[in-house]
Order: structure tokens, then sequence, then C-alpha cells
């Protein structure tokens, strides 16, 4: 009888490890989730912001690129630093068309690029947007 109960708190104690396991993979999973939606959020915001102003692709390297940061992008970059994704960094790549990007009316590809570190994590995620500005 004393067997008996030693193998059921055995097989007990492995079931609640195992929910134990359990919810700390369901909290991580939960907390990646939430930065993916803000990375989206914050690259959207900036792709927004370029959309709206002059998308000749000479206005959209002053004024968003981080090769050379305007006020413009410094301003959104304080915006990603403050969204409390951990370690938060961002490159933004703008090429023009092959047509030169030098009027109104031509395009730009633009690759927002949005890199973080969770807490605990030994590798750097990032969440990439790209969108064609004409």
């Amino acid at each position: 009888m004393l067997m008996e109960v030693m193998a059921a708190i055995l097989i007990f104690s492995l079931g609640v490890l195992s929910v134990i396991q359990l919810q700390s993979v369901s909290i991580k999973q939960s907390s990646g989730a939430g930065y993916r939606a803000v990375a989206a959020l914050l690259a959207n915001d900036l792709i927004s912001r370029m959309w709206v102003s002059d998308k000749t692709a000479a206005t959209l390297q002053s004024n968003f690129s981080n090769a050379n940061p305007s006020a413009s992008y410094t301003q959104w970059l304080s915006t990603v630093t403050a969204s409390g994704l951990p370690n938060a960094g961002s490159t933004v790549q703008i090429t023009p068309s092959p047509g030169g990007g030098t009027t109104p009316t031509s395009s730009s590809q633009v690759t927002v690029t949005i890199t973080w570190q969770a807490p605990g994590d030994t590798s750097q995620h990032n969440y990439v947007a790209s969108a064609q500005l004409k």
C-alpha cells in the first residue's frame, strides 16, 4: 500500500511540473506576440508618416532615413524606444524606383526593420515591413 501511495505522489508531481512548464511557455509566447504586435504598429506608423509626406526618394531619404537622422526620424525613433520593446532598434532603407525617384509620381521601395531582444533571449528578434510608395 505504501508503494501505491508513493507511485501516486510521483505521478501527481510529474503532472504538476508539466502544468508549471506549460504555463511558463504560454507566458513567453504571449509576451513574444505582444512584442511583435508593437513592432508591427511602429513600422506601420513610420510608413504612414512617409505616405503623407512628399514621396520623392530624396525627401524620404532626408526625412526618414537612419543614415542621416532628421527630426522626423528621431521623433519616430523616440517613440520606438518608449514603446516598451526591450533593447529596441531600427533601420530604414529607402530605394528609389529604376526611373530615379525624383518626381512626385515616381515610386520608392521602403523597408523598415525593427529589432528587439527580450530578457532571457539569446537571439535578437526582428520585424520587417516593406512598402512601395508612389
